[in-house]
């Protein structure tokens, strides 16, 4: 922690979770088992992040594409989700930690939606991280609601469509207020976003570990935000 300077912190970290079935797999156990198991790493990630000051964090936790799994494992991931965010909530809370959605939240089993938003609810008025859940989420369905509501407003006359630029198309997206995203972690080894704050990463400093995510600690966090602050981010400009 001593070696990180407060000064250069990440606004926005995003983290793609991935590796839970592979850990699961190589301990001879089905997949819901390393969905278990990365619940701790969720808590470090969160707690770290809540130390730092780091002011948003968004977590890929179920894509829009995660629905074409086995039954079996989204039904397990569904309610592993309700028991988490009940147990999770109260610790949230205390620790000023502010629960946000982004995705298709209609999509999600009652129980769940409902458990979601009853957390998001009880965290509304916190002050400190806002936790940003991404559930039934992907970049493309994030940019095509963008897409529809503007052409909406456009149709009603509520807009013109020459209003339409960069800045107001930020305020469509699920993540407002957050800002871009300044460092994106995968783990699990892959080197890819999987349709991912597409948006929103567009100069995101990308990070990608072999380590799997039940395996992932505060420690690597830290490791990460140290790599984060040796990169030189130039956003298309030169350096004179």
């Amino acid at each position: 922690m001593e070696e990180i300077s407060l000064n250069n912190l990440p606004k926005h970290v995003a983290v793609i979770m991935d590796g839970n079935g592979r850990w699961a797999k190589s301990r001879g156990a089905l997949r819901i088992f390393g969905h278990q198991h990365g619940i701790k790493a969720v808590r470090e990630t969160v707690e770290g992040c809540a130390e730092l000051g780091i002011k948003y964090l968004t977590l890929y936790t179920f894509s829009t594409e995660n629905w074409g799994r086995p039954k079996a494992e989204v039904d397990g991931i569904m309610d592993l989700l309700v028991k988490t965010i009940g147990d999770e909530v109260p610790r949230l809370h205390k620790n000023n930690v502010r629960l946000q959605c982004i995705g298709d939240m209609d999509a999600l089993p009652d129980s769940a939606r409902k458990n979601m938003e009853k957390g998001i609810e009880t965290t509304a008025g916190n002050t400190g991280l806002v936790l940003n859940i991404a559930l039934s989420y992907s970049g493309k369905w994030d940019i095509l609601q963008v897409s529809k509501k503007l052409a909406t407003e456009v149709k009603e006359g509520k807009i013109q469509a020459s209003d339409i630029d960069e800045t107001l198309f930020s305020q469509y997206l699920s993540t407002f207020p957050a800002p871009d995203v300044d460092l994106l972690i995968r783990t699990g080894g892959d080197h890819r976003i999987s349709n991912y704050l597409l948006w929103q990463s567009a100069y995101a400093e990308l990070l990608f570990l072999d380590i799997l995510w039940p395996d992932f600690r505060k420690s690597h966090l830290l490791d990460a935000i140290k790599s984060f602050q040796t990169r030189d981010r130039r956003f298309g400009k030169t350096h004179d």
